[in-house]
């Protein structure tokens, strides 16, 4: 990608998920995304309802009258996203591509993260670990994130799902918040992985995909490429049988999915690549935020 289109896509991307993340998700994932304990605040004067196990007993024998002890969250959080840059992010057939729509919703959450005085950083991962960005602060790390969403070449292209969340459990030795962003496009099983990770780690699973990953429309010959792997083939679309099975793989892989994030415990959602991702990450985060 030419340098000035690179910069006026990251300026864009900027001002949209930045202005999402101030006015609509602060407050959403503040309450869905919790800090990592309680501490201590300060002391003020027993009110009447303050629960009486609160009550700083010297400081209530120094004034004689009694005052209790005020928590606050801990709010600071580390944030990973764990992003999915093998070959078939690049498909796009109904709306954006797979790449532009992962970077935006990654971005949206990396300025929610900041808005919150949180960290955040990124694993890159294709069917090896592509890159890591150490977490950290600041809108010049989340630009530097932007540019390498939009513009990082893999040197693979295939994709390793179980291989990105063993790595990630055994990099990020304290608990984190993360976002395994992906077409979940993957034939091997990542049940054992996403289950150890989901153990140590608050995971969180967002598929991005495109409807022609569904379903095909009746067009007649069609010459198709696997992103990931180059081989070509012909396809007859017009046989009922064709389109058939393409919504039988698309539906077993869905229900695998779903399946091992439920026993996973790791809350997800499904976004389409010409769907509005807001309201998908909204439900996300009130879902959360409710339990």
């Amino acid at each position: 990608m030419e340098a000035t289109e690179l910069i006026k896509k990251v300026r864009k991307i900027e001002i949209k998920t930045r202005g999402l993340s101030q006015n609509i998700f602060a407050g959403e994932y503040h309450t869905a995304f919790k800090g990592r304990g309680m501490t201590f605040a300060e002391v003020r004067e027993y009110q009447y309802g303050d629960d009486v196990r609160d009550i700083d007993w010297n400081v209530t024998a120094r004034h004689n009258h009694p005052y209790v002890k005020v928590y606050e969250e801990e709010r600071e959080l580390t944030v990973m996203l764990l992003v999915d840059v093998s070959g078939s992010r690049m498909f796009g057939a109904v709306g954006e591509d797979k790449r532009e729509m992962i970077a935006e919703v990654a971005a949206t959450i990396a300025f929610s993260a900041i808005q919150n005085n949180d960290k955040i950083g990124v694993i890159f991962f294709s069917d090896k670990i592509e890159k890591f960005i150490p977490p950290k602060k600041g809108k010049k790390h989340i630009l530097f994130i932007i540019r390498e969403l939009l513009d990082f070449t893999p040197e693979n292209k295939g994709t390793d799902i179980a291989m990105a969340l063993r790595y990630f459990t055994d990099a990020l030795k304290k608990r984190t918040t993360s976002f395994l962003i992906s077409d979940f496009i993957d034939d091997k099983d990542y049940y054992t992985a996403m289950s150890v990770a989901s153990s140590k780690h608050d995971l969180i699973g967002i598929q991005i995909y495109d409807k022609r990953d569904t379903q095909i429309p009746d067009i007649g010959l069609l010459r198709v490429r696997d992103l990931e792997t180059g081989k070509e083939r012909w396809i007859d679309t017009s046989l009922p049988s064709t389109r058939k099975a393409l919504g039988k793989w698309w539906y077993e892989r869905q229900q695998a999915m779903t399946e091992t994030m439920s026993r996973c415990r790791v809350d997800s959602t499904s976004i389409a690549t010409d769907e509005d991702y807001v309201k998908a990450l909204m439900s996300l985060f009130r879902k959360r935020a409710a339990r």
